[in-house]
């Protein structure tokens, strides 16, 4: 083909050069097979290939992020990683060489973005050598390859060798680049969405077979207009799958509007979702968008879907079935051209049986259900998101790097994590915190151990067998000693208090979500917090 590249195997034993060119059009799995035969061939103790996100097109070489999309030798956290280069002054350094690898001294100064990365049986060791090349595609920076060792003067001689690794690094990026050119699904370009925590998409920490078939799927319904309904656990990503949905839609280019039903006001949920006209109710002193409107030629996202009052769902079937809205106040109709995508926590099938949510409703939503897979069976999924928080906390306490130790990353897998992914970005943020105050840091590297994450309440021991799934606990009867000096009223509103308060703080202050965990209704949790003090 005249598009394609020539690809440098020549110096390759048939039977891997062949089976490099049969990759070709699997990156996933091409490159992680080229680092298997290079640290074969190089006298490596780790390597990794990066490329630059899709921030960087159009900026220079050393700006940007680089993203891992390989690696061998590294704990397996680094996949998660995402390296900001004006934080990383070697992978800068790699990105902006001319003519070829870039080779540090022994005594190079400038912090190395994988010190303490490379396992080694009990402990996490320093690199001591250091080699980077810049790869390019068509003139334009595409990634970086690394190559580092843990002995002085390893890769002295190999200069010959490694730039022909990656040159052919280089040809085969190349390659697949021009492929996906001519095939138009974008090939191995990561896309970074619009996202409220940059970095964290679906593709670049989902590996596991779980999340692959998620993938899979979503990609197929995205270019579609179905309804979708998105299911999972809190903290599994839903938002991130409705964002991917459209992004990967013939509404790209339109707008997403997010919803949080939750948090909609009961006697507003019809004005904030259709509009309403001027003088509709007090307050209205003019004419006002729904979202509903906000969302027309593009994908109006409604998270929470569950909490929607039934008044609200009567008037949303409308939408639903005929894309006709109807603002307050207004007796217009109004055609609106919306993909609709929801998402719960709930089981909506048993909100119908039990009369909370409308049957008819329920069917219009859930035409596709997708269901988001929960952490823990997500395998080293946990360990590669886990090198994203521990990238964001190390830029944010000014470390040279953060780590998990062995027994964490143990823990880590064996944990059952019911919040998920909000629950182990939590850990991580917190975890890093309380090693930071609890001693310093070895060389500008902070390892992370069980007790610093939370995660050492299992009653177990470093190095002992872990449970997979957490033992029910028995409530607790208090001792005398235990109960408050109050009169009896008093003691069972203070009680109340911090029962709400513990119940938001575990729901992260949704009222809703808080309201169930606690049985009550949301109007009834909002009357006692509100007689108790915790709202106005």
């Amino acid at each position: 083909m005249d598009n394609e590249a020539v690809i440098s195997t020549s110096s390759l034993p048939l039977d891997e050069a062949g089976a490099l060119l049969q990759a070709l059009d699997d990156p996933a799995r091409l490159w992680p097979l080229l680092l298997d035969l290079m640290s074969r061939h190089l006298p490596c103790d780790a390597c990794a290939l990066l490329r630059h996100d899709g921030r960087s097109d159009g900026v220079k070489a050393g700006e940007g992020m680089l993203v891992p999309l390989a690696t061998r030798g590294l704990s397996p956290d680094t996949l998660g990683r995402r390296f900001e280069l004006d934080e990383h002054p070697r992978l800068q350094a790699i990105a902006e060489a001319d003519g070829g690898p870039l080779r540090f001294p022994a005594g190079c100064e400038l912090p190395d973005p994988y010190d303490g990365l490379i396992p080694d049986l009990s402990q996490r060791l320093h690199v001591h050598d250091c080699v980077g090349a810049p790869l390019s595609v068509d003139g334009r920076p595409w990634g970086v390859l690394t190559l580092d060792a843990l002995n002085e003067g390893r890769f002295d001689g190999w200069d010959g060798a490694i730039a022909a690794w990656a040159q052919l690094t280089a040809d085969l990026a190349t390659a697949v680049e021009r492929r996906a050119a001519v095939v138009g699904d974008g090939g191995t370009a990561l896309r970074v969405l619009d996202e409220p925590a940059p970095g964290l998409d679906l593709e670049a920490v989902g590996g596991s077979p779980a999340m692959a078939a998620l993938l899979a799927e979503v990609d197929t319904v995205a270019a579609s207009d179905l309804v979708v309904l998105v299911l999972g656990e809190t903290g599994v990503g839903k938002e991130l799958v409705a964002r991917r949905l459209h992004a990967r839609s013939p509404r790209a280019a339109g707008p997403l509007v997010h919803v949080n039903c939750a948090a909609l006001p009961d006697a507003l949920v019809e004005s904030e979702l259709f509009g309403h006209v001027r003088g509709a109710f007090s307050g209205a002193v003019a004419d006002r968008r729904g979202k509903f409107e906000l969302a027309d030629g593009g994908t109006l996202f409604l998270d929470e879907v569950g909490e929607l009052p039934l008044a609200a769902q009567a008037k949303m079937l409308r939408a639903l079935q005929n894309g006709e809205i109807q603002r307050v106040g207004s007796d217009r109709h109004i055609t609106v051209d919306v993909r609709v995508i929801a998402a719960t926590n709930r089981d909506l099938a048993a909100e119908v049986r039990e009369g909370r949510f409308r049957a008819d409703v329920y069917h219009r939503l859930s035409v596709y259900p997708l269901r988001v897979p929960p952490l823990r069976d997500r395998g080293t999924d946990i360990l590669r998101l886990a090198g994203l928080f521990l990238e964001r906390n190390r830029a944010r306490l000014g470390l040279r790097n953060l780590r998990l130790s062995a027994a964490a990353e143990r823990r880590m897998l064996a944990y059952p994590w019911p919040g998920n992914v909000r629950e182990l970005e939590h850990a991580i943020g917190r975890g890093a915190i309380r090693a930071r105050v609890a001693r310093p840091p070895d060389g500008g590297v902070l390892t992370l151990t069980p007790a610093d994450l939370g995660l050492a309440d299992l009653g177990q021991e470093e190095g002992s067998v872990i449970p997979t799934a957490m033992p029910a606990q028995q409530p607790r009867i208090p001792e005398p000693a235990d109960l408050p000096e109050l009169p009896l009223r008093d003691a069972v509103e203070d009680l109340e208090r911090r029962m709400i308060r513990a119940h938001l703080a575990r729901h992260d202050g949704n009222w809703a979500q808080a309201a169930r965990s606690l049985g009550l209704d949301r109007s009834n949790l909002f009357r006692l917090a509100r007689r108790l003090g915790l709202r106005e």
